[in-house]
């Protein structure tokens, strides 16, 4: 299990709801690590939901992997809205799952920069449904250390699934 409760109850419950609703959930992740997909395997029974975890740490892995555009990188840099909408798009079109969170952030203690300080993290969902893709992102500024940046962001992310499930 993970060592965090919060993220420990968030993952227990989400594996459970994804399980009960026949839904499975794939990552596309890179200031955290892959630490959303250890969350959610990290839990029982979570095989039937999660198959895919990505790691794309690099541009080259977010461009060679799932598909994201040079140019976006290029325009955008690798944190920011345009990024994570097409991580997590590519994420759901390799995993033929029905949902796919990405992330991508600065979670220090360097790398920050005025329009991008430490604790900057970019989130997007993107959903399989009957009209289609459709992709949520959110923004978010964290406070504190690369630690706990990076915890903040697993346990937004795994909310934004959750309340991202048909009812």
């Amino acid at each position: 299990m993970p060592e965090d409760p919060v993220i420990n109850e968030l993952a227990t419950t989400l594996v459970g709801e994804l399980n009960h609703k026949n839904r499975a959930v794939a990552t596309a992740e890179s200031c955290t690590g892959g630490w959303i997909a250890k969350a959610l395997t990290d839990v029982p029974g979570s095989s039937g939901c999660f198959g895919y975890g990505i790691v794309s740490y690099s541009n080259g892995a977010k461009e060679s992997i799932l598909g994201v555009r040079n140019r976006t990188l290029v325009e955008y840099g690798a944190v920011s809205e345009p990024v994570v909408r097409e991580m997590a798009e590519g994420a759901l079109r390799l995993s033929g799952a029905n949902i796919a969170v990405a992330v991508s952030g600065v979670a220090g203690p360097d790398g920050g920069s005025d329009d991008k300080p430490v604790g900057t993290v970019w989130f997007a969902w993107s959903m399989r449904g009957p009209g289609g893709i459709a992709t949520d992102t959110d923004l978010q500024r964290f406070e504190g250390n690369r630690e706990s940046v990076r915890m903040q962001t697993v346990i937004h992310g795994l909310k934004g699934i959750r309340g991202r499930l048909p009812t």
